[in-house]
């Protein structure tokens, strides 16, 4: 059985990604949740540094000049780090992973594609931050890279303000 897609509409155009619910059950599962409830149409991308990421999923981004964009939570709460040894997925460009606090166990709704090959962000690597892949973008990488390139304000925020226009899951 192949594993969902999520198709990601966006305000500069769209990308879709392969959602990994076989090897990540847990943090595909939740993000699948949050996606076909709707929590994600709407939000913006609150952070986005070239060279490194773009970070999505804050309830509070449905403003884009919320000075609380970035602190939000999950309706669903908060998930359980999943590190399974048979899939160490690792950050790769283009691969979707879990944001979180620093604290273990601290994922929810937010979370970032990486831009670049951020190894040092694998939870099966030593340090503290510790941050499971859950899916790679398929179709779009242009639009990701689009959305990198986007001019930033403070805290990484883009001026011009990048809207989820809709996720739409195909299983």
């Amino acid at each position: 059985m192949a594993n969902p897609t999520a198709t990601f509409e966006t305000s500069l155009g769209t990308f879709t990604a392969e959602i990994y619910l076989d090897k990540m059950p847990t943090t595909a599962g939740n993000f699948l949740e949050l996606a076909k409830s709707g929590f994600y149409d709407g939000l913006h991308f609150h952070r986005v540094i070239r060279d490194f990421m773009i970070q999505f999923g804050c309830e509070y981004s449905k403003d884009p000049n919320s000075p609380r964009c970035g602190t939000g939570g999950s309706p669903r709460g908060r998930i359980q780090d999943e590190h399974p040894p048979a899939h160490k997925l690792s950050n790769e460009i283009g691969t979707l992973s879990m944001a979180n606090t620093g604290q273990p166990n601290s994922g929810g709704a937010q979370f970032f594609i990486n831009t670049k090959h951020n190894s040092y962000l694998d939870w099966f690597t030593p340090g503290a931050s510790k941050h499971p892949v859950f899916g790679k973008v398929t179709t779009g990488l242009e639009i990701v890279r689009k959305i990198e390139s986007t001019p930033t304000a403070a805290a990484d925020r883009p001026k011009t303000p990048v809207k989820m226009i809709k996720v739409t899951i195909a299983e």
